[in-house]
Order: structure tokens, then sequence, then C-alpha cells
């Protein structure tokens, strides 16, 4: 929640405050609380409320699509390079910002659900050719756990990772890496 939506609701900041020494209200970030009983939002709502802007990427992508069993550490999301650093400095949850030049930023987003949450986040090929255009920043386990559940995966779309890998600039690893298994 934030602040404002708090006052439309009758809670002003001395409830606030008092909700806050209860427990029964935490801060997230400066504006922004959650509840923290019953009511308390997953971690996925948090970081869509705060980073609507985001697309889930990279491991957090992979998880998504069940290309790892290992859970991130961090919220990776894919923003727009212009954005400000300093609005992904808060505490919890993590978040690992990638940022993205504008007109790579779109090119393969779609919604998912997660916990019954909407979000953004790129499509099986797209987090494919980002693998291979950060390999040496990825795990090795995982990127080789990610290929192989792609190249299993009966949803995959070969023009489509094709053509993403032409935009992305990795069509030559695309070809050596996921092409030599179809």
């Amino acid at each position: 929640m934030r602040t404002k939506e708090l006052s439309e609701h009758g809670v002003y900041y001395r409830r606030l405050r008092e909700l806050m020494e209860e427990g029964k209200i935490e801060k997230v970030r400066y504006g922004y609380y959650q509840w923290q009983n019953d009511m308390a939002f997953s971690e996925v709502s948090v970081v869509v409320s705060l980073f609507p802007d985001g697309i889930l990427c990279r491991d957090t992508a992979l998880l998504y699509y069940d290309y790892t069993d290992r859970t991130p550490l961090a919220w990776h999301i894919a923003v727009d390079s212009r954005s400000g650093r300093t609005r992904f400095q808060i505490d919890y949850p993590e978040v690992r910002p990638h940022f993205i030049e504008k007109n790579r930023l779109g090119l393969g987003v779609t919604e998912g659900k997660i916990d019954g949450i909407a979000v953004k986040v790129y499509d099986r090929e797209r987090v494919i050719c980002d693998c291979l255009r950060h390999v040496n920043r990825m795990d090795g386990e995982i990127y080789n756990e990610a290929v192989k559940r792609y190249i299993r995966d009966d949803k995959k779309d070969i023009p489509r990772l094709m053509h993403y890998a032409r935009v992305l600039g990795v069509e030559k690893k695309v070809r050596g890496t996921v092409g030599i298994w179809l």
C-alpha cells in the first residue's frame, strides 16, 4: 500500500506509526507499506507494485518457466536503461535490475501469473537468448540445465528464437548451442 492509499482509508501518520510499532504493518520503502498478518503481500506483489515497468528476466524467468530448480537470491527484472538507479535500493525483497536499451526492452514481453498476480515476463525464447548473451556471467550448471529444458519443452518456438537471436546478436551462438540438438 502507498501512503496515499492508507490516507484515503483513514489511516494517517499517527495511526500508521502505531500499527508499525504493534508489528501489524511493515515499511517496505519510503511511502510503501505492507500488512504483516493474513493480509500480508507476497514478494511478487511487492515487486510488481514497486516496479510496474519491470519485466521478469534471467534467473527469475528461468524459474518461472521451470528451466531451473534453483530459486534466485534476488528478483531479476529488466528495466529501461534510463531508469533511476536508486529506486532499486530496497531492503526486501532483494531486486537485481538489468538495464536494457529501450529498443530491446519490449522484445519478447508476455504476461504470466505468479501466486495469482499478473506479471510481465520475457517469453521462453527471449530468456534463452539472454542466457546465451550472458553465458559468461551465469552459473554453468544453471545455463546447461536451462538449455536442456528449453530443447525438451513442447512450447518452444524455434522461428521466434531465431528472430530474437538475430535482433539480439546471438544467432551464431543459438545455431551452435541449440541448433545441434534440434
